[in-house]
């Protein structure tokens, strides 16, 4: 049942349909970026010209985008899920978070020996954080995202000029991986996604879900979007050596999470909400929306079906050609198309996810 006071989000199956929409939309994107790196890595050519550009998994203007606005998602979730509480109920709701971000963070782990840099075990942690984050003002919400901001900015623009100057920083940015030392330093600096910068998107998401039941909160996003992904982009273009070229890059390269990159990854990502969620405030009951609102409550199955499919297709029985952008866009196409329909069939029949189930069980 979908209902929706004056200016109020939408609500079906007493959950909102919004971040489940925008969630589902965002792994539509992680999908096709996974594939196409993956092909990379497995051997095929990087694609010439615009579109290769435009997908480039590391450099593109897309990189790591749809994981923002994914991990964006994820903070409002956070806040949706203690809003409500107070007191012994609040102290509850924050050991579920920590109990699941630490089970996501095992498992996360474990699958990234099948899918190299996967982004579940950063997820897990930043889950588990989220059990301290959820109790701090906004004001303090906005302090740990700058800081985490600040510092990964401030050790990649270190790390750089120690490496110009002929030292070597290998204990940070390549310590032993499987190691306590190695684990700790890729999920917080080195990892695909690590809380430095990341973090600076969840806290944004937990303050997002904070206003989502405000008046006038989409274009007080939609401002800030424009304005820190205009910035972003037009600070960028003002590098003009090397050196400045990649403390004030926008891309994802691990070395260059500048402040300029996770502003507009951040712009990027709190447009896409304000986006996606108007548009399928519009329309709750329409099939499309519910398709999507349906996957976007199984988005660990999808996400965890997706390595599956491409492990098996691509290195298993090598169906799929390495011959560059196109054979990952229909891959992630076809996948896409079988996996909502799937997700919406499992959902309307069993209520939660095979992957969403498990994980619950395990983290409480």
């Amino acid at each position: 049942m979908a209902t929706a006071g004056a200016g109020a989000p939408a609500v079906t199956g007493g959950r909102l349909v919004g971040p489940d929409v925008v969630r589902a939309v965002a792994l539509v994107g992680v999908v096709v970026m996974n594939y196409y790196g993956y092909l990379v890595l497995a051997g095929s050519p990087r694609e010439p010209g615009t579109p290769g550009e435009v997908f480039d998994p590391a450099t593109g203007p897309l990189a790591t985008r749809f994981a923002a606005t994914f991990v964006l998602v994820a903070g409002v979730g956070a806040t949706l899920m203690t809003r409500s509480a107070e007191g012994a109920e609040l102290r509850r709701r924050r050991v579920v978070l920590l109990r699941r971000g630490l089970a996501l963070f095992v498992v996360g782990w474990l699958v990234d020996l099948a899918w190299e840099g996967t982004i579940l075990p950063y997820y897990g942690a930043m889950f588990a954080v989220a059990a301290l984050l959820v109790v701090l003002s906004s004001r303090g919400l906005v302090v740990v995202g700058a800081l985490a901001a600040l510092a990964a900015a401030g050790l990649s623009s270190w790390s750089l000029e120690r490496r110009l100057d002929g030292g070597s920083v290998v204990w940070l940015t390549d310590p032993p991986h499987w190691t306590p030392q190695g684990l700790l330093l890729d999920t917080v600096v080195n990892g695909t996604h690590p809380l430095l910068p990341w973090l600076a998107f969840f806290c944004a998401g937990v303050l997002l879900g904070r206003a989502l039941s405000r008046p006038g909160w989409r274009p007080t996003t939609v401002g800030l979007g424009l304005v820190l992904l205009g910035g972003a982009t037009a600070v960028s273009k003002l590098a003009a050596t090397g050196s400045l070229r990649l403390e004030l890059a926008t891309s994802a390269v691990p070395s260059t999470r500048s402040l300029v990159y996770t502003a507009g990854a951040l712009g990027s990502a709190l447009l896409a909400f304000a986006l996606v969620s108007w548009l399928a405030e519009r329309a709750p009951r329409s099939p499309v929306v519910d398709v999507l609102r349906r996957a976007g409550a199984m988005s660990l199955t999808i996400y965890l079906a997706h390595i599956v499919v491409f492990r098996l297709l691509v290195d298993g029985l090598g169906v799929v050609p390495l011959t560059g952008l196109a054979p990952a866009l229909l891959l992630a196409a076809g996948f896409w198309l079988v996996a909502v329909v799937a997700a919406w069939w499992w959902h309307r029949r069993f209520g939660i996810g095979p992957a969403e189930a498990a994980y619950r069980w395990i983290g409480g």
